[in-house]
């Protein structure tokens, strides 16, 4: 089979498309026929070796956590599914022909792979930073990168829950953050005056890792109330970074029952092939999405 791997840590000329051994499934585990892998920073980040207390790297290694396909190998102890299943969730080495998930749940009706291929890390991280800034309903959330695929997913579930949104953008971004329901203005110079213009902050997340962390804790009052998941330096000032992923299968139930209530769209604004694959990375690097980025096998 077709798989993206690297045998060497650094930038993305070290991704190399090769032929490999096909995985199969173990106990607990299921095989997917890839038709889709969702593109996300931790990708990356794993690629150029920071994140290895995290995510563990033996080289040489596949990339990629998120995948839709159609389940064919279902390994032992596993029920409630079986081959020929339409599916969508989170593994290893997902930029491949086939991959093998350790969380996943049926597809959702009306949603292409390249669209269900996009939900499952960004919903998961979503759900779990909005928990840890411990926002709630009838107050105000910031979001520092709100265009994203994590922001796109935050952005919605708070306006489900009754949390007021306010989200910062690239100018082009706009129109964007304000029909998923965002207060929106842009970021750069004079952005905390613009925010504050809109109303009082009760929490906040930077999701760019833009170097906003210090603003974000002169908006909220209090770095308690402020988490990133994309600063790495966070912690000096108080902040919580978030890294460790929480429940993944509760996370894709929970993505499955919005989606089918309307609440929750997340659009693909590029997709790529496995050769492209470190065209992808270059983009998701330089920030600025609108939605998703996908690999589509």
């Amino acid at each position: 089979m077709k798989k993206v791997s690297f045998a060497e840590f650094g930038g993305p000329d070290v991704l190399q498309l090769i032929d490999a051994e096909e995985p199969h499934a173990g106990p607990g585990r299921i095989r997917v026929a890839v038709r889709a892998a969702g593109v996300n920073p931790v990708d990356w980040r794993v690629r150029e070796g920071q994140v290895l207390g995290a995510h563990p790297t033996e080289l040489p290694a596949g990339v990629g956590l998120d995948a839709a396909g159609i389940v064919d190998e279902i390994g032992e102890g596993v029920d409630g599914v079986e081959v020929g299943d339409r599916v969508f969730g989170e593994g290893s080495s997902t930029y491949a022909e086939f991959a093998v998930l350790s969380a996943w749940a049926r597809m959702p009706e009306g949603l292409t792979f390249e669209e269900a291929a996009g939900y499952p890390s960004v919903v998961e991280t979503a759900l779990r930073v909005i928990r840890e800034v411990g926002v709630l309903p009838g107050q105000t959330l910031l979001v520092s990168g709100a265009s994203g695929g994590v922001g796109s997913a935050v952005l919605q579930i708070a306006r489900d829950r009754g949390i007021t949104v306010i989200g910062t953008g690239g100018a082009s971004n706009q129109d964007y953050l304000r029909g998923l329901g965002a207060l929106a203005t842009t970021y750069g110079e004079g952005w905390t005056e613009r925010v504050r213009r809109l109303g009082r902050v009760d929490a906040a997340l930077d999701l760019a890792g833009s170097g906003v962390i210090r603003e974000l804790v002169e908006l909220t009052g209090d770095p308690r109330r402020v988490v990133s998941i994309a600063d790495l330096g966070a912690p000096v000032s108080g902040v919580r970074f978030s890294g460790v992923a929480g429940s993944v299968p509760d996370a894709l139930a929970e993505a499955a029952r919005l989606i089918a209530r309307g609440k929750l769209r997340i659009p693909v604004e590029k997709s790529y092939t496995l050769a492209e694959a470190a065209e992808a990375h270059i983009d998701s690097q330089a920030g600025h999405t609108r939605g998703r980025r996908v690999m589509v096998v």
